[in-house]
């Protein structure tokens, strides 16, 4: 299993993924237009993530094929050096290590390759599995957001997990 950045020729594989898992993600997600799953939707998307600057989409693959998704978004340079952390996996892949070895490889990109000095995750607040992938990863929980974000069409409350550059440095050189 590996992470490789996202390019447009992903997009139909990466719109296919999203279909079949549509039903599966569709309480961690906002609500979607319906070209969101589309190969033209993800080839656009993909492109002005590209153009921005600001996120770096990520492929998770795992026996050639794209398993999720993960990215670095809203990265912000300058004295914050920060960014969020986003990511997905396909419902055939939950439960298995995927999510918490991309983690920890989007971390190795974030830090060493961005130099960033933060990075932050949300997960709605009875989403334990993604609270135990980033707790594998070293992230702390710092906080509770109300109404954060708007999913599945309704404002939710979210906890708030960060990692320090230097934290992730420290448990790496200790071997943790």
């Amino acid at each position: 299993m590996s992470i490789r950045r996202l390019t447009a020729d992903d997009a139909g594989e990466l719109a296919a993924l999203l279909r079949a898992n549509r039903s599966y993600l569709q309480p961690w997600d906002p609500i979607r237009d319906p070209s969101f799953y589309t190969e033209q939707g993800q080839r656009q998307i993909i492109n002005e993530h590209l153009s921005a600057g600001n996120t770096l989409p990520h492929a998770i693959v795992e026996g050639g094929r794209i398993v999720g998704r993960i990215s670095l978004n809203n990265i912000v340079r300058g004295p914050f050096l920060s960014a969020s952390l986003g990511y997905l996996v396909a419902q055939d892949t939950a439960g298995r290590g995927v999510a918490t070895t991309a983690v920890a490889q989007i971390l190795e990109v974030a830090f060493t390759d961005q130099g960033l000095h933060r990075v932050e995750a949300g997960t709605l607040l009875h989403n334990v599995r993604s609270q135990r992938v980033l707790a594998r990863n070293g992230f702390e929980r710092f906080g509770m957001a109300p109404r954060y974000l708007k999913i599945a069409g309704e404002w939710q409350d979210h906890y708030l997990f960060q990692l320090l550059a230097e934290n992730w440095l420290a448990a790496r050189e200790s071997g943790a």
